[in-house]
């Protein structure tokens, strides 16, 4: 049975999540407390990071090489477009939510929020987070003003990589739906397709979901 190792509210577990299920590769999902540093999962990681996928005999780590292994391994249905200028910018925009918006918002709202690791929420970086996220939906919002996704005219693996961050801060409500109309409606499309549902049946014990969490009409 192919296994995927992960935490439920991680966005990049959930960017892997999603692939696999818009392809349909049926997996087990095992939840890792990666910040435990269990030797067993050393073993599978080094990095001690996940998502870890174990495939047909293999190992696969890091997110967006998972990705990109499924699809060139299972490339029906498409989530790269063929040409090059295309494929630049969708693993710019992947690049772009992974590093930057995960940097500036995922990691200062829902790790401070979820206490994961341990660790005690800092106001500062709530804050912060707070902050720096309309500066990011804005700019969501004029790339969708120009485009119907993210990327182009086709979704892509980049549509999912923001939709895994934002997911994971609309569990605990820290998305302003209100701001951006053409927001709301990407996500919506999003959030209504199958490959959502694992997503929205999440739940992490002692922290329920925002109410509107699993709602398709939020």
């Amino acid at each position: 049975m192919n296994r995927l190792y992960h935490f439920a509210l991680s966005p990049f577990c959930r960017k892997v999540r999603l692939t696999l299920a818009e392809k349909r590769v049926e997996v087990e999902l095992v939840e890792e407390r990666y910040w435990e540093q269990n030797p067993d999962f050393l073993r599978r990681n080094p990095a001690g990071k996940v998502p870890v996928l174990r495939i047909d005999g293999r190992i696969l780590s890091e997110s967006q090489a998972i990705c990109e292994w499924l699809e060139e391994s299972f490339p029906q249905p498409a989530l790269m477009p063929r040409d090059p200028d295309s494929r630049f910018e969708v693993r710019r925009l992947c690049a772009w939510f992974d590093d930057k918006f995960h940097q500036e918002v995922t990691s200062r709202l829902v790790y401070e929020r979820l206490k994961i690791g341990g660790r005690t929420p800092d106001a500062r970086n709530i804050k912060f987070g707070s902050s720096r996220i309309k500066y990011h939906l804005d700019y969501m919002a004029w790339l969708l003003d120009q485009r119907r996704w993210l990327a182009g005219d086709s979704m892509t693996l980049a549509d999912f990589a923001a939709a895994a961050h934002l997911s994971s801060l609309d569990y605990v409500s820290d998305v302003d739906w209100n701001r951006h109309a053409v927001i709301k409606d990407w996500y919506a499309k999003i959030k209504s397709r199958p490959a959502f549902r694992t997503i929205l049946a999440d739940q992490v014990p002692g922290h329920p979901p925002s109410e509107h969490y699993a709602d398709l009409d939020f």
